[in-house]
């Protein structure tokens, strides 16, 4: 799938061949695999781990968000 994480002020993740997207929702810690169903949701404040094909995971921080997931595309915007 792909996956873009932006902020106000940058892209901080752009890229395909990712495989599991694990989140900080507001209920509790989620995760989006490739070809999930449509979603959108809010994120609070912690660390996202990015699965991508071939490489190791990648991690980033963020204050809180929202995520959107539609047609095998993940789109982060983070604060």
């Amino acid at each position: 799938m792909r996956l873009e994480i932006v902020t106000p002020d940058t892209t901080l993740y752009q890229g395909d061949n990712v495989h599991l997207v694990q989140l900080p929702g507001i209920d509790g810690s989620f995760e989006v695999l490739d070809h999930h169903a449509p979603l959108i949701s809010v994120l609070k404040k912690g660390s996202v781990k990015v699965m991508i094909k071939g490489d190791n995971p990648k991690f980033f921080e963020i204050n809180g968000g929202m995520i959107e997931v539609l047609q095998n595309k993940v789109l982060i915007l983070a604060e």
